[in-house]
């Protein structure tokens, strides 16, 4: 049995009510057609390991802080991780964000086995969802099962944030139809405590600079839940792109978070921490400890993974052996490989929980919001966590 993680609890008998109960709560898509997303079951993680997570992440955004000033405006480094030029412009002329709040709400993902050992996997700084299940669902759950829950600070945390970047829209693709983005924009805004309109990203156009909704107001200042490199890819994303350059829009989080959303910085903080430049002496041990080696390249003598330097949700990720023969990849996720760069990265861990939905590999996110490691989300599945893995709450013993 692992020393770190341990599951708690059984599934209530009566699904049924407590998923009404959550919906009541805001979390709408606790059952995904006949699937069950939500495992109804708390899994305890050791207090010892909790605090190094919370130390690793605090170092982990500074470092990655630090990082993305260093490759801004050089255009070298942009290229070498991937941003795609439609944005350069954009992200050279902005204001920089205040150090440590580049992304104002972003989370880690962490690859954390049954002996403890911390390994950062990547960093979403744009549009990272779960928050519904780790800022409403796990307190639920926990206070239910006796554990405490640090993610209780994250609505309060949002408000701080949302108090200061002042969002007059909340928006995703295909509000009110989405279950899941929709309902993570909605209960931003009701944490927020604001008047936020709440819009479907396709019902906006830019009219002479000026974005607009389908009621013809004009929005100043929008959260999208909305990846900022797809301004490279979709209609109409160059026009948002002019409105934001120009200053007719401010998009929260800043579009400076594309240069921590890429996974190809973290081949700039391995590049740069095997030169010694750059980075402190405890910076350096927290690389050390925490930070996998990442390349451009496939330079692995053991096992490695490659993915898009804008993957989501597992797409794009493929899993090979230590003889460098491909193993496994995911099948359900969108492969963004085809539009941006590839990243490869050392092998890591994750560990194996018994769930009542099997035996499943547990993937550990840490939310950032305004600047502080402040809640957990558990993610169970294969040894690829895409969209078709499972949610299970994560609290502290």
């Amino acid at each position: 049995m692992s020393s770190v993680f341990e599951v708690l609890s059984e599934p209530h008998p009566d699904r049924a009510s407590r998923t009404e109960e959550l919906k009541n709560l805001g979390f709408t898509w606790a059952d995904i057609g006949a699937e069950r997303y939500w495992i109804d079951q708390v899994v305890a993680m050791n207090n010892e390991v909790y605090k190094e997570l919370e130390y690793a992440s605090s170092m982990l955004w500074n470092i990655l802080d630090r990082t993305a000033r260093y490759i801004h405006r050089n255009h070298g480094l942009y290229e070498l991780v991937g941003i795609p030029p439609i944005l350069w412009n954009m992200i050279d002329d902005l204001p920089m964000p205040e150090e440590g709040l580049i992304s104002r709400y972003a989370r880690f993902d962490y690859a954390i086995d049954n002996e403890g050992s911390i390994k950062l996997l990547e960093l979403n700084s744009d549009t990272p969802t779960g928050y519904v299940e780790a800022s409403i669902v796990t307190p639920w759950i926990c206070q239910q099962s006796g554990l405490s829950s640090p993610n209780l600070a994250m609505r309060d945390l949002v408000a701080e944030a949302w108090a200061v970047e002042k969002p007059d829209t909340a928006a995703c693709v295909a509000y009110g139809e989405h279950l899941e983005d929709s309902g993570t924009i909605e209960a931003l805004v009701r944490h927020s405590g604001l008047d936020v309109k709440c819009r479907d990203v396709l019902e906006l156009y830019v009219d002479e600079g000026i974005l607009r909704d389908s009621e013809d107001r004009q929005i100043q200042r929008m959260f999208a839940l909305y990846p900022k490199e797809w301004m490279a890819v979709d209609d109409g994303g160059d026009a948002l792109a002019y409105s934001v350059e120009t200053g007719n829009v401010a998009l929260i989080n800043s579009p400076h978070s594309i240069l921590l959303q890429s996974k190809g910085l973290l081949a700039v903080v391995w590049g740069l921490y095997e030169l010694g430049q750059l980075f402190s002496n405890e910076e350096r041990e927290a690389i050390g400890r925490y930070v996998l080696p990442t390349y451009n390249k496939p330079v692995f003598e053991g096992s490695f993974v490659s993915k898009s330097m804008f993957g989501r949700e597992g797409g794009s990720v493929r899993l090979f052996d230590a003889t460098g023969t491909l193993e496994i990849e995911d099948q359900d996720g969108f492969d963004t490989s085809v539009l941006f760069p590839t990243v490869y990265q050392k092998r890591a861990e994750l560990a194996r929980i018994g769930t009542s939905e099997g035996d499943l590999h547990l993937l550990t996110g840490m939310f950032v919001i305004n600047g502080k490691p402040c809640g957990m989300l558990g993610r169970v599945g294969g040894p690829i966590t895409g969209n078709t893995s499972h949610f299970i709450a994560i609290g502290v013993r």
